[in-house]
């Protein structure tokens, strides 16, 4: 039993010593294929073998929407404040300490102004990794300072959503951001330039009930969770089963509440493919 024990010379390895596969090397999709990790990446991190669309941050949307990931981040520093002294199973100012240190983000929106096939454009993007993407006063503010750089420039505005909701640690200052937001935007639509929303993984809560749905087209990726309550607690309400595939992209197509889905791959060009046209101007 030598060969088990391993007792043989030049076989025993120190546990110090042994090296493990390094994390993320293998990705494993919901329906059980396996991806390489950089070839996941080559493909803007859409499974080959399924095209299911895994779930990435700001920094990878602004990879692929700016040229040569060129941009300028506005009111990279807002962060937000504990004005309740908010208390659950940790305080509040606990949790975004925790958040900042381990997304290295500020909060749970960052915004791009750079060029993306050539034409100025403003990217508002949510990271659903910083408390579950929640929307609270400083993404109601650096959405609505977006919109403000995109009216003072006249520069097209999009908005990437990726959220569970409004954030219930500020209460009704979280609320308060859905009207705030929705102001901006008709102020937008005033100014008559082009509202891009495109709706990710998830997308629910206030942030579906406010600037989400607004757009002048609103696009869905792939599969994406959209909609208000969760599947769950709606079932839970109403007491039904629910058809098939609710909530999913594809569902909210086929009943209306979007204009088109995109797959990643096309994202770049099918966003300024609808804002040259909604522009009437040369298609790039």
């Amino acid at each position: 039993m030598a060969w088990f024990k391993r007792t043989e010379k030049g076989i025993q390895t120190a546990t110090e010593d042994k090296k493990d596969v390094p994390k993320g090397l293998w990705y494993k999709s919901p329906t059980g294929k396996i991806v390489d990790a950089e070839e996941l990446a080559r493909n803007l991190w859409v499974s080959p073998e399924d095209g299911f669309h895994v779930r990435i941050g700001s920094k990878e949307y602004f990879e692929i929407l700016f040229d040569n990931n060129e941009f300028k981040e506005l009111d990279a520093n807002i962060t937000s404040k504990d004005s309740l002294k908010f208390v659950d199973t940790k305080k509040y100012s606990d949790r975004l300490k925790e958040a900042m240190d381990k997304t290295k983000l500020k909060d749970a929106v960052r915004t791009g102004v750079g060029k993306s096939k050539g034409r100025d454009l403003v990217v508002c993007c949510m990271d659903f990794a910083f408390i579950g993407g929640s929307m609270g006063a400083v993404v109601g503010e650096k959405i609505a300072r977006g919109i403000d750089h995109s009216i003072k420039n006249n520069i097209p505005f999009v908005m990437i959503s990726k959220s569970g909701g409004a954030r219930m640690m500020e209460a009704a200052m979280s609320l308060m951001q859905l009207a705030k937001t929705s102001a901006k935007l008709a102020q937008l639509a005033e100014a008559k330039i082009p509202y891009i929303s495109l709706c990710t993984d998830p997308t629910t809560g206030g942030t579906t009930a406010s600037y989400a749905m607004l757009g002048d087209i609103n696009i869905g990726e792939p599969g994406a969770l959209i909609g208000f309550a969760g599947p769950r607690v709606v079932k839970d309400t109403t007491g039904k089963d629910l058809p098939e595939g609710f909530q999913t992209s594809e569902f909210l197509l086929d009943h209306g509440f979007l204009d088109f889905i995109t797959p990643r791959k096309e994202l770049k060009d099918k966003i300024n493919l609808y804002l040259d046209l909604i522009l009437n101007q040369d298609i790039r």
